[in-house]
């Protein structure tokens, strides 16, 4: 079983291609995270928000990289994450051509 990581928090930017100039080298260290499937890099500039949605293999994974993102992201000064880890039905998300 596989298993959802949702991620979000304040943000101020950079936005858009600023974000990605900004992040790739952390998004080529998330890349290599053990049991990571893949992430979705998310961004609200209007409500002022960024994130990401993670696929791993297993709950233990997901749990570790939740701990691990949340201190970095603190050390970065960013106060408050909210992070929620949800088991994925894949039959179910198969149907709905989820990239399980």
């Amino acid at each position: 079983m596989s298993y959802v990581l949702q991620v979000d928090f304040p943000y101020a930017g950079p936005w858009g291609k600023a974000m990605t100039d900004a992040m790739e080298d952390l998004a080529r260290s998330i890349a290599e995270e053990p049991r990571l499937l893949w992430k979705i890099w998310t961004e609200n500039e209007a409500a002022g928000e960024a994130g990401g949605i993670y696929l791993f293999k297993d709950l233990a994974s997901a749990e570790v990289y939740l701990a691990m993102h949340t201190a970095r992201l603190k050390g970065f000064g960013i106060p408050h994450v909210n992070g929620k880890i949800f088991a994925v039905n894949e039959t179910l998300s198969q149907i709905d051509r989820g990239p399980v």
